[in-house]
């Protein structure tokens, strides 16, 4: 490569022109003969980003193109090369919608390592008939969310309320998480205390419900959350952690002090980045090995 070329190059993405980033780092199956990583993987790198950016726009994607009755298909990608990621090297893929059109939208990518651009380019995609496959205008919903995202707009929209408000959505998440991914015998994750708790729940603004939690009083000045779901599609996205802020809220708006819960052992970390210490030592619920974790409020 010429050394000259980053000079030469104009309008070279910088971080601050993208407000989401996937982070990834370099395998050894992707570097070459070179010993830098081979030009198409950059591909599959913006491909990955792009599955991270519909996360972040709590979009889980199948559903999401079923509902709005087509899918989006790559028309045209272009990539720029301008230096070159190495083995183990940690890399932040950005990702910006730069343009919806009638049919057909742009994402711009860019792959980063630290404040420098390595590489980066365009994905064109069409929205059309999923079996047809022929083109059709970009829903309005999609487009306001895309557009949205963008301008710094929330994505989520959370709602507090009652068991008879809110059950019959926040329901078949947990059925789906608890009972059929888990095998949490039905008789045990269905309790009486839902009907006087409060719910917690997360749609995005197509108004699919995402995730959901609970809040109830453990002991008096001390609440306790629990049955904290969220569907697979949008886990590792900032969603359950969205409820489980809004549920502490909720809880120091009630006066408590302090609130615990029992997380299950592959939750610890999650609940450990949003300040709750684990308390004694692990034990059995519903068969999953849980510890039981507190915060102060």
């Amino acid at each position: 490569m010429n050394p000259s070329a980053r000079k030469e190059t104009s309008a070279m993405p910088q971080r601050h022109d993208f407000r989401f980033f996937e982070r990834l780092r370099v395998r050894w199956a992707e570097i070459d003969a070179q010993h830098i990583v081979f030009n198409g993987h950059y591909l599959t790198y913006f491909d990955t980003a792009v599955g991270g950016y519909w996360r972040a726009l709590a979009l889980p994607y199948a559903p999401t193109m079923q509902a709005l009755d087509g899918d989006l298909f790559v028309r045209k990608a272009t990539l720029e090369y301008l230096d070159a990621a190495r083995y183990d090297e940690l890399l932040d893929v950005g990702v910006r919608c730069e343009r919806v059109g009638t049919s057909s939208m742009t994402l711009h990518c860019a792959v980063f390592r630290g404040a420098d651009c390595l590489v980066h380019g365009e994905l064109i995609y069409v929205f059309a008939d999923a079996v047809q496959r022929t083109s059709k205008p970009v829903p309005q919903a999609l487009r306001d969310l895309l557009l949205g995202y963008e301008k710094g707009e929330a994505m989520l929209q959370l709602r507090m309320g009652s068991w008879a408000e809110l059950g019959a959505e926040a329901g078949p998440i947990r059925q789906t998480v608890f009972v059929d991914e888990q095998k949490i015998p039905a008789e045990m994750e269905w309790d009486s205390a839902d009907e006087s708790c409060l719910h917690a729940l997360a749609r995005n603004r197509l108004g699919r419900p995402l995730a959901t939690g609970r809040l109830l009083e453990h002991v008096p000045g001390v609440a306790k959350i629990g049955r904290m779901a969220v569907i697979p599609a949008l886990r590792g996205s900032r969603v359950g952690r969205e409820v489980l802020e809004a549920l502490m809220r909720a809880g120091r708006e009630r006066g408590y002090r302090e609130v615990l819960l029992h997380a299950q052992l592959s939750a610890e970390g999650f609940y450990a980045r949003a300040g709750f210490q684990r308390r004694g030592t692990v034990f059995e619920e519903a068969g999953i090995a849980h510890v039981e974790m507190v915060r102060a409020l």
